[in-house]
């Protein structure tokens, strides 16, 4: 099974925010911010996209897949 990791703790701490300052940025509260650090929350695109514009990197660099059985491309 693939598993959603990502850099949200790394990339705050890059910039010196604290969860509360992040959360207040993306409108949510700080326990999202700590549940999507320990992965036990996925975040919304809107949310994705919102984190990724705070931190000016693509969803991509924030956010992968990891595990399970690559998939195939389309043909």
């Amino acid at each position: 099974m693939e598993e959603l990791h990502n850099h949200v703790r790394e990339l705050r701490a890059r910039d010196r925010l604290s969860q509360a300052e992040l959360a207040k940025l993306i409108g949510a509260s700080r326990q999202t911010i700590a549940l999507i650090e320990r992965g036990d929350y996925s975040p919304s695109v809107v949310l994705a996209l919102k984190i990724a514009h705070v931190f000016g990197e693509s969803v991509e660099k924030i956010f992968e897949l990891k595990g399970g059985e690559p998939h195939e491309s389309n043909r």
